[in-house]
């Protein structure tokens, strides 16, 4: 059951949209009347999904979406009275997934969030994709200057000096990445 914080500033429409999202089977973990009571509610509570209005006291559904969107906390489905293609804009570099016009159709409500959860888990997947790339590309500079060094140093081919990396490795059971940053940092303390 996906776990939605709702941040809404009128008490009656707060009740309603809960009402709505709970007929849906959505589980309503949390209620905030500001955009900074919803930011901390979303820092203790790590809900599935934020759901809120963009006009609201103390900070807007707009500073409150770039703040859950900056900390990775959870995406955000505006529902608001304004269309405003300025607001659009504002939302969409706030990383918002999902906006909403009121009033909601209960039947637009549920698409409406599966999609915004979709989105920000094909965000999710991408950022790890991301990382681990990074991180092969990292090690693989390291090896490769790490492959240079013994080369350089014992007379072996690029195979062979591959292959010693690749067998201190497996001995020390540390990655290869690591493995090659001692044989970086060995070289440079007897140039030093």
């Amino acid at each position: 059951m996906k776990r939605i914080i709702i941040a809404e500033d009128e008490a009656l429409v707060r009740m309603d949209l809960k009402e709505s999202l709970e007929a849906l089977g959505y589980l309503v973990v949390g209620e905030a009347g500001d955009g900074l009571s919803a930011v901390n509610m979303a820092r203790e509570l790590r809900p599935d999904l934020v759901v809120m209005d963009i006009k609201m006291p103390q900070m807007d559904g707009i500073e409150a979406a770039r703040i859950l969107t900056r900390e990775k906390l959870a995406p955000v489905l505006l529902i608001t009275a304004y269309g405003q293609q300025e607001l659009v804009e504002q939302a969409a570099e706030a990383g918002v997934v999902g906006y909403l016009i009121k009033p909601w159709k209960e039947m637009d409500l549920a698409p409406a969030i599966e999609v915004a959860l979709a989105r920000f888990d094909e965000f999710r997947t991408l950022e790890t994709e991301m990382r681990d790339l990074q991180l092969t590309l990292e090690t693989r500079k390291l090896v490769d200057r790490a492959k240079g060094i013994l080369m350089d140093a014992q007379g072996l081919s690029e195979a062979e000096a591959f292959r010693r990396i690749q067998k201190m490795s497996m001995n020390t059971r540390k990655p290869m990445k690591d493995v090659a940053e001692a044989i970086i940092l060995a070289r440079q303390m007897e140039i030093e």
